[in-house]
């Protein structure tokens, strides 16, 4: 369970990755989390070990630098997350999504960010919450030729 918290880390955003199953795309996530500041959340059951070499490798020597917190499973998180009082809005992306991502106005300030895992994208309970907190981002792809984006 990693966890490295400081007083520079940022409370106006957080980022939560939802089962996800590369191990080299989440290292690059938290380090892109390292880098602005972000709270990383992951949500299990997670594809692989917090000891994956691909995973330590792509976030290179930045996991001291990134609150990296996990959960064990949706319902956890969610216990979690509600437990804050006031956290701020559950906002997810999907190809299912009836809003633009880039649409003005999206975001506000104590947003999280939800992402689905690679192969399922969100399960239907963590897709109902964001639906009835900040709701459903689209960012369209051309799913004829690509079936979904990869966030690293």
């Amino acid at each position: 369970n990693i966890e490295v918290a400081d007083a520079n880390q940022r409370r106006d955003l957080a980022v939560v990755l939802v089962n996800p199953q590369i191990p080299g795309n989440t290292g690059t996530i938290a380090r892109t989390c390292a880098a602005t500041r972000v709270p990383l959340h992951l949500v299990g059951p997670l594809g692989f070990s917090l000891e994956d070499s691909q995973l330590k490798r792509a976030g290179l020597d930045y996991w001291n630098s990134v609150c990296v917190k996990v959960h064990d499973d949706w319902a956890s998180f969610e216990a979690y997350y509600k437990g804050l009082g006031s956290p701020g809005r559950l906002v997810a992306f999907s190809k299912f999504g009836a809003r633009p991502h880039a649409e003005e106005g999206a975001y506000l300030a104590g947003d999280w960010l939800l992402f689905g895992a690679e192969t399922t994208g969100l399960p239907d309970a963590a897709h109902d919450a964001c639906a009835a907190s900040g709701g459903i981002r689209r960012i369209p792809i051309d799913e004829a030729h690509v079936r979904s984006l990869n966030l690293a």
